[in-house]
């Protein structure tokens, strides 16, 4: 097998002039940062009393420092989606998304007071640390992702509607963090084999004698199969809980 594969299952296909939409949109990482923003719902979900314009702002929050700065700052540390989007463009758009973050943050203060303070300070600095691998990657493990990526997002939508932490927000924010933990065990093999594999080739022998041949689909279709099943069933989630919460 030759590694011409994409770089992710989610990945446009090769195609337009570099640095187009396709880069931006592989950029993204669609699912993972919509599986992400799930969590940021669902925390919101369990407060008490759940404020529209509070939710949107902390949706908002993640798109820009997540979704868009993290995921711009991890490109820029040796290109793993193989983007053509100039380092200059990655630079900016990860300072000004992550400014915006900030931006809203301040105001999260003003809605639902001081307790929003650690979350605002924390989350840029967990998305540089993490993305940019920074203190030789101390973050930047399976418990650093579930941690920053999962549990994080869970607190901070709860704590954004309440102006308080309550046992319901710690317990969702452990299950955010074991299905993150499930995340990155299931998206690393995947992500070795479409980027850092030359050939993946075999052959299977059943036990009744017969044999079959390994290739890489035979491994990916799985652990991506499961993934995507994941995304939609945490975005699925987050929608129920959201519709039946504000309806």
């Amino acid at each position: 097998m030759t590694n011409r594969l994409r770089p992710a299952y989610y990945a446009a296909r090769p195609g337009g002039r570099p640095g187009g939409w396709r880069d931006w949109w592989t950029l993204l990482h669609p699912p993972y940062t919509a599986w992400h923003l799930s969590y940021v719902v669902i925390g919101a979900s369990l407060a008490p009393h759940v404020y529209v314009s509070r939710l949107l702002c902390a949706v908002a929050a993640f798109f820009l420092a997540v979704g868009i700065a993290a995921h711009a700052l991890d490109e820029l540390h040796g290109r793993p989606l193989r983007t053509t989007i100039p380092a200059a463009a990655l630079v900016t758009v990860a300072a000004a998304s992550l400014a915006g973050a900030v931006g809203l943050g301040v105001y999260g203060i003003t809605q639902a007071g001081w307790i929003l303070l650690p979350f605002m300070v924390s989350g840029p600095a967990l998305v540089i640390t993490y993305n940019a691998e920074l203190f030789g990657g101390i973050l930047h493990n399976d418990l650093g992702f579930a941690a920053a990526w999962g549990a994080f997002p869970v607190l901070t939508g709860y704590a954004a509607q309440d102006g308080n932490l309550a046992p319901a927000a710690f317990v969702a924010a452990a299950a955010a963090l074991a299905l993150s933990a499930a995340q990155r065990r299931l998206s690393t093999p995947a992500r070795a084999i479409r980027r850092h594999t030359a050939r993946l080739e075999g052959t299977i022998t059943r036990a009744d004698g017969t044999t079959a041949p390994m290739g890489p689909d035979l491994v990916l279709d799985p652990l991506e199969g499961a993934l995507r099943a994941m995304s939609w069933g945490l975005i699925l989630l987050a929608a129920s809980l959201a519709i039946a919460r504000l309806t």
